[in-house]
C-alpha cells in the first residue's frame, strides 16, 4: 500500500532483499534498522529471521529492542524465526523470547517421511477470520523453513502440516506472525503481505 513506511528490525542474519522487494511491489518503503524511533515512528514494523533464536535475541537485546517490540501499537509482523521470537520462547537452546504470544516454539517431530528442517511448501487451513487472511483462499500454498513451529492455541489463525498440525499464522490485537515466508510465495505471499499493509496503523 503507497505511502506506508516499513521498519524491517535486524535480528541479525536475515536475508531481506526478497522482502524489501515484496514490499516495494506493494507501494512501500522498508528499511532494515535497529534504531528505536525508526521503529517507533514506522507505520508498520516487521521482525523477520533466519539462524537460531538465541542468536537473534541476543542481537535484539544488544539494542534494548525485545520491551519496544512489545510495546509497539502499530501492526507488526513476525516472519519465520520473527513468528518464534514473538512468542514467549523456544525450545532451541531453551531460549527466552520477546513474550507477546504465550505460546512455546518446539521442534517438529521428524519422520524418514518427514525430515527436519521442513523445506517446501505447505497449504494453510484457516482457523479463524482474519483481516490478514482476507482474500486468501483455504488451502494456499506458502513457502517454509523451518525446524521449530508454535503449537496451535487460541492465537492461531491458520495451521499447516508437517507430520502433525502446527501454527502457519498466528495474531493477537496488533500483532501477527507467519512461520512461512511470504515475500516467497507468490499470489499468496503478496496477498498476506497487502493485507498487512492495509491495516491501519
Amino acid at each position: 500500500m503507497r505511502g506506508r513506511d516499513v521498519a524491517i528490525i535486524d535480528s541479525g542474519g536475515a536475508n531481506i532483499a526478497s522482502l524489501r522487494y515484496a514490499l516495494e511491489r506493494q507501494g512501500a518503503s522498508g528499511r532494515l534498522t535497529a534504531d528505536p524511533e525508526v521503529i517507533r515512528s514506522a507505520s508498520h514494523v516487521i521482525l523477520p529471521g533466519v539462524g537460531a533464536a538465541a542468536a537473534a535475541m541476543s542481537r535484539l537485546d544488544e539494542h534494548q529492542l525485545a520491551p519496544l517490540i512489545a510495546s509497539l501499537e502499530q501492526p507488526v509482523l513476525g516472519i519465520c524465526l520473527g513468528m518464534q521470537l514473538l512468542c514467549a520462547g523456544s525450545a532451541e537452546d531453551d531460549t527466552a523470547c520477546i513474550g507477546v504470544f504465550e505460546e512455546r516454539a518446539e521442534r517438529l517431530p521428524a519422520s524418514p517421511e518427514t525430515p527436519v528442517p521442513n523445506m517446501g511448501w505447505c497449504q494453510l487451513t484457516r482457523q479463524q477470520d482474519s483481516p490478514l487472511l482476507d482474500g486468501v483462499a483455504d488451502g494456499s500454498w506458502f513457502y517454509f523453513v523451518h525446524s521449530y513451529a508454535v503449537p496451535i492455541g487460541d492465537a492461531t489463525l491458520a495451521t499447516a502440516i508437517h507430520r502433525s498440525d502446527f501454527s502457519a499464522v498466528i495474531g493477537r490485537d496488533n500483532f501477527f506472525a507467519t512461520q512461512f515466508h511470504p515475500e516467497r510465495s507468490s499470489y499468496a505471499g503478496a496477498r498476506l503481505l497487502a493485507n498487512f499493509l492495509a491495516i491501519a496503523p
